[in-house]
């Protein structure tokens, strides 16, 4: 294969989809984790994001800074234009996308693998309310689209993150090695 892959890692809010990248990462030394543009605060924490308003977002998207971005959850996501010369170079990135966006984000990466990250809804609602992020109701909300499918025509693993996070990652590893084979 010439290029790098490109891995898009998707999964309802507090699933562990941060942790899961953050530890293949490691595992993998030809991983490069892309940095995600959003429209949240600084002092919000989670994932390591560059923090932007939306009048400077929007003038980046104007500008095609952004390889693809998408507004969900009343905030603004962009993936940078740099991951192209990453996977040229023959690296596999990973990045956190939106479901919405798996199918463009498809026909933009020619090497393209989604890592789809589930957990019970027991485990998913104790993970968010233990990161304060979100009010009750946006909670709600979130644990709302949970089920949502995946679209149709897609490379698909699935891992069930309830469980411990060695574990999972080393489900994660061992299965995207098996699909670059």
């Amino acid at each position: 294969m010439s290029g790098g892959r490109f891995i898009a890692v998707v999964g309802p809010s507090g699933v562990g989809k941060d942790s899961v990248m953050g530890a293949l990462c490691k595992a993998m030394p030809d991983m490069v984790r892309c940095r995600r543009v959003i429209t949240r605060a600084p002092e919000a924490g989670g994932e390591d994001y560059e923090p932007v308003d939306e009048d400077t977002f929007h003038t980046r998207a104007k500008r095609g800074d952004f390889a693809l971005w998408w507004q969900a959850h009343d905030l603004f996501y962009g993936v940078p234009n740099d991951v192209h010369t990453h996977l040229e170079r023959g690296c596999n990135v990973i990045a956190n996308l939106s479901r919405s966006k798996l199918t463009e984000a498809q026909a933009i990466f020619p090497h393209f693998q989604v890592l789809s990250l589930t957990a019970s809804p027991a485990v998913l609602e104790d993970r968010l309310a233990g990161r304060g992020r979100e009010t009750a109701s946006e909670r709600e909300k979130r644990l709302a689209r949970a089920s949502l499918p995946l679209p149709d025509g897609l490379a698909v693993i699935e891992i069930d993150n309830s469980g411990a996070l060695d574990r999972s990652v080393a489900a994660a590893r061992d299965a995207l090695q098996l699909a670059s084979a």
